[in-house]
């Protein structure tokens, strides 16, 4: 049998579980997890701020594990044959179709309406498909990438979701040389986008948001200022964004807060003819006012949603770390490491900030 940490049901206390070993059909992986990280999805989906979610489920959408089994002969993206022992992870978007309008004419597959999600959108009915447990099964299919020797499971599990999730951000921005860039919100996907935006080009890193322990690791990774939102009031945090650009404001601005207040504070620190991308309000936590003529329209303000992310996010995020981890420690992020059966403790320390990352160990 296998334990695995369960949601029952929204706002429910998660519960573990035995289920059974599965029997693998031909071109599936059975893993065993070495990590597999809390994200902010996962508060939502405690909470039922996600659509449609096939409660009961296994949390846990980015994961690291080593292969213990291999039925058939599943390969990597360049068709190299997996094999036992590797350590690897997969893209937790599964079953994206390739042949709806969004997949071929849109080239969007964050929006093809057959996307399934590990740890989200399969219910633990389904099976081990999701990475709070001691193994996952991978269905024939799944796209596996092997860690490179240079980016141990800490590094990766450090980076996590918001690495892919920033990688595609980064993308919609198009940030150029030179370029000043604010970051909204300074949990994990607004840390790698600080990190991300460096390695773009901008010379200018600004990071608002908290608590302390956030905005210490920003600058540490190569913010060039921060501004805590719970000691400097709204309209002095925009006052020094302006004043840092020569009352200009920001080339471009990245929303990754997910408090949709946080976007009319966006709209005032960007500049005219500047970029707004919004990548961080991933569920409905109500609506905002704002005036299209100022806010956009005679700004000339381009507005950018930033949905999900597909495999070439995930495969350029992996690249990143393999060249750059050493100098930005991805895995310093971890403030703490759970078992299973700690599970309910840290859905409710990421909920309060209280780590900066924290990630699910089924081996404690």
């Amino acid at each position: 049998m296998v334990q695995a940490a369960v949601m029952p049901a929204a706002n429910a206390p998660v519960e573990v579980r035995d289920f059974p070993i599965p029997a693998l059909e031909d071109g599936a992986i059975l893993l065993r997890t070495i990590f597999s990280e809390v994200c902010g999805t996962d508060v939502h989906l405690h909470h039922g701020h996600l659509a449609g979610v096939p409660y009961p489920l296994i949390p846990g959408h980015v994961n690291v594990g080593e292969i213990v089994e291999i039925k058939g002969q599943p390969t990597d993206l360049d068709g190299v044959p997996l094999r036992v022992g590797q350590i690897v992870t997969f893209l937790d978007v599964h079953e994206t179709c390739g042949h709806c309008w969004f997949c071929t004419v849109a080239k969007a597959s964050t929006r093809c309406p057959h996307r399934r999600v590990y740890g989200i959108t399969y219910s633990a009915q389904e099976g081990l498909l999701g990475g709070w447990s001691e193994m996952i099964y991978l269905k024939p299919g799944v796209k596996v990438v092997p860690l490179p020797e240079s980016v141990p499971p800490e590094r990766f599990i450090g980076a996590g979701c918001g690495m892919p999730t920033a990688v595609h951000a980064i993308e919609r921005a198009e940030i150029m040389l030179g370029d000043t860039v604010v970051v909204q919100g300074s949990g994990p996907v607004g840390l790698t986008a600080a990190i991300l935006a460096q390695l773009s080009g901008a010379t200018e890193v600004i990071v608002i948001g908290g608590p302390s322990n956030r905005l210490l690791e920003a600058e540490r990774v190569g913010a060039d200022m921060t501004i805590n939102i719970d000691e400097v009031p709204t309209q002095e945090r925009i006052a020094r964004v302006l004043e840092l650009t020569h009352g200009r404001g920001a080339d471009i601005v990245i929303e990754a807060s997910g408090n949709p207040k946080a976007v009319n504070e966006g709209f005032a620190m960007a500049r005219d003819a500047g970029r707004y991308v919004i990548v961080g309000q991933y569920t409905d936590l109500g609506d905002i006012q704002f005036n299209p003529h100022v806010d956009i329209n005679r700004k000339h303000l381009e507005v950018r949603g930033s949905w999900g992310s597909d495999l070439s996010h995930f495969w350029r995020g992996i690249r990143v770390l393999a060249k750059h981890g050493d100098r930005f420690a991805w895995e310093r992020f971890i403030s703490r490491r759970y078992s299973l059966a700690e599970a309910n403790q840290a859905l409710d320390d990421v909920e309060h900030f209280r780590t900066v990352k924290a990630l699910i160990d089924p081996n404690l």
